[in-house]
């Protein structure tokens, strides 16, 4: 039963005095000329193909790597016409249904028949709709009207026929007001973010190196081989045909459970028996040990938070001259390095004997402490930062879901 006040649609249930139409009755839908890839040129005017599009429509500047030249944009401008302020251009390749909203000063040019060209006549508002396109509303019109033999595109007709939801024409500018100002403050935390996380790139290139020494701290690093400071560890998965082993309380991580870059981040979230680790290759690593993760995922390291087992894409390292933390920080860019040096028949890895030769750097444990102090600090700064980040987009999608339905109206 529709609740007072509201009506069912074909777009689903929106208030009494919201509409709904087609695209096509409100804005004038087209592309550009066609420019062709031998009249690409190093400079002149950009120009834009959907790969680009779809960029600046997440707030991202477009790299300028092709243009065309002066002559044939104002030629083109005068006798098929230029994006102004407000027009909306749609990906309909690629990444489907990506909008950009064209801004005051923008001066470019862009693939046709990639890209559809809403051009703004004033009785929608653009970032209104700019909203509806990353929500269900619109997305299943996208992909469900998505054609093509072997690629899936969003032409000219599919947006013609794609149905919104009409509030008022303020209405409108006032919900995508609030929603734009909510991805103002995400795309400010995703800046801070970024940039907590190059300071912290430098700190390490500089601390993990020896280039800066602290306060104290003299004298050449020694440096040992890794294979003899530590033991090792490898894993296994357990028989998924034995649903009783999957029903222990001893964590079990595969690489999907571990986070780039992020040393402290171990997603736990299946457990197996003590018997499952009896009959089979896997091993439980005790807590603290360096998770390197060896074969699929290959690069990722972190340190065990608790006891656990791995699964077979891991190598566990548990060191006996340095600081984990520190041996994890370390072997950030060792694995990377490694990584693309793998070899393999079908999965490419880095075998137990790769890991075990890697000569290491081995400053004092209370240098190594005090390195790992200042760098997990900076982890903490990122951390809590992203997970006021994922806080705001929670809010975010609740609010797309409240407002731009008319569960929800603004005064």
């Amino acid at each position: 039963m529709v609740k007072h006040g509201y009506k069912q649609t074909e777009i689903g249930v929106i208030p009494e005095d919201w509409n709904i139409s087609t695209l096509e009755t409100q804005y004038n839908i087209t592309s550009s000329k066609r420019v062709f890839q031998s009249e690409w040129r190093d400079s002149g005017v950009p120009f834009y193909r959907a790969r680009e599009i779809a960029v600046m429509g997440e707030g991202v500047p477009a790299p300028k790597d092709l243009y065309i030249s002066e002559k044939m944009y104002e030629q083109y401008s005068k006798q098929y016409g230029a994006i102004k302020e407000n027009d909306v251009l749609i990906t309909g390749v690629g990444t489907l249904g990506k909008v950009y909203v064209v801004k005051k000063d923008d001066r470019f040019y862009f693939k046709d028949g990639n890209i559809i060209w809403l051009q703004w006549n004033g009785r929608y508002s653009s970032q209104f709709l700019k909203q509806l396109y990353r929500t269900p509303v619109l997305t299943d019109q996208v992909f469900g009207n998505a054609g093509g033999s072997t690629v899936p595109t969003y032409t000219i007709t599919n947006a013609k026929a794609t149905v919104v939801p009409c509030p008022a024409y303020q209405e409108q500018c006032d919900i995508a007001e609030v929603l734009s100002d909510t991805d103002e403050l995400i795309a400010t935390i995703e800046k801070q973010i970024a940039k907590k996380k190059a300071i912290k790139q430098g700190a390490m290139q500089e601390l993990l190196t020896g280039k800066r020494r602290l306060l104290g701290f003299f004298g050449e690093w020694e440096k040992t081989v890794l294979g003899t400071v530590s033991s090792f560890y490898t894993g296994g998965t357990p028989s998924k045909k034995r649903e009783d082993w999957w029903n222990g309380d001893i964590p079990w991580i595969s690489s999907s459970d571990l986070t780039e870059d992020a040393i402290t981040s171990v997603n736990i979230n299946r457990y197996i028996s003590k018997d499952a680790v009896e009959h089979s290759a896997t091993r439980i690593c005790p807590k603290d040990a360096v998770l390197v993760v060896s074969r699929v995922g290959v690069g990722k390291v972190a340190v065990a938070p608790c006891e656990l087992c791995t699964s077979q894409d891991f190598t566990a390292i548990v060191p006996h001259r340095h600081n984990p933390h520190f041996l994890a920080y370390m072997l950030i860019p060792v694995m990377k390095e490694l990584a693309m040096q793998a070899q393999g028949t079908s999965i490419k890895g880095v075998t137990v004997e790769d890991i075990q030769k890697i000569i290491m750097p081995t400053p004092t444990i209370d240098e190594q402490n005090q390195i790992v102090d200042i760098l997990a600090n900076m982890d903490s700064e990122i951390e809590a930062l992203e997970q006021k980040l994922e806080k705001y987009r929670q809010v975010k999608q609740g609010m797309m879901q409240q407002l731009l339905t008319g569960k929800i109206r603004l005064a």
